[in-house]
């Protein structure tokens, strides 16, 4: 019985060992220094949300009634590519 209870308590061990390393050793490939000061989403542009995602800069937008996701090169700034929501 203690034996079983002692592999038992070595194996959640080796899990959250497993689950620490993998946490600290995810290192990103662009530093802060290199992150574009400024990105241009319009001058009547609402932020709704921001988030770095598979190497993009992922921006949600309000304009006016209209939503849309930019997506920017968070190295340059510069805008790669834009989706419109639309109601259907």
């Amino acid at each position: 019985m203690l034996g079983s209870s002692l592999v038992m308590i070595a194996g959640f061990i080796a899990v959250f060992a497993a689950i620490l390393y993998k946490i600290n050793s995810n290192k990103s490939d662009v530093s802060a220094d290199q992150y574009a000061a400024t990105v241009a989403v319009g001058a009547d542009a609402e932020i709704l949300q921001a988030d770095l995602s598979n190497g993009l800069l992922l921006v949600l937008v309000r304009e006016g009634s209209k939503t849309a996701l930019l997506r920017f090169d968070p190295v340059t700034g510069k805008q790669l590519g834009r989706t419109d929501f639309v109601a259907r």
